[in-house]
C-alpha cells in the first residue's frame, strides 16, 4: 500500500501507545503494539502511520472522524464528568470538556 497519509485509529480517542504506557506504569505489564490497525477511514495501515495528534493527521476523513468523536466525548464529559482513567482526571468536568472541544477544533482545521 502506498498511502502517504497519517491516519486516526478507528474508535480511539487515545492511542494504544497511551494505553500501553498506562498499563506499564500501573501494573508493570507491557504488551506488544499491533503491527497494523484499522483506521477511521476504513483502511488498514501500519500502527506507525497513525496518530492521535491533530497536527500530524493528514487523512481528511480520519480528521473529520476524530473531530466528531472529540465533540461527542466533550458533551459526555460535560454531562457526566471526566471519570476514572481519563487523561483529564483531576480537572473540572468543564475544563476537560473544553480540552476535548479544543482537540475537535484542531482536527476541524486544515492539517
Amino acid at each position: 500500500m502506498d498511502d502517504p497519509h497519517i491516519h486516526v485509529e478507528a474508535g480511539k480517542l487515545r492511542s494504544r501507545a497511551f494505553e500501553r504506557n498506562l498499563l506499564a506504569s500501573v501494573f508493570g505489564l507491557v504488551g506488544d503494539l499491533p503491527a497494523e490497525v484499522t483506521t477511521a477511514c476504513g483502511v488498514r495501515v501500519p500502527f506507525a502511520m497513525t496518530s492521535a495528534e491533530p497536527d500530524t493527521v493528514t487523512c481528511l476523513p480520519c480528521r473529520e472522524h476524530a473531530a466528531e468523536r472529540h465533540r461527542r466525548f466533550a458533551d459526555q464529559v460535560a454531562l457526566l464528568g471526566a471519570g476514572p482513567g481519563s487523561p483529564f482526571t483531576g480537572m473540572e468536568a468543564a475544563d476537560a470538556a473544553a480540552a476535548h472541544r479544543e482537540l475537535a477544533r484542531r482536527f476541524d482545521s486544515p492539517p
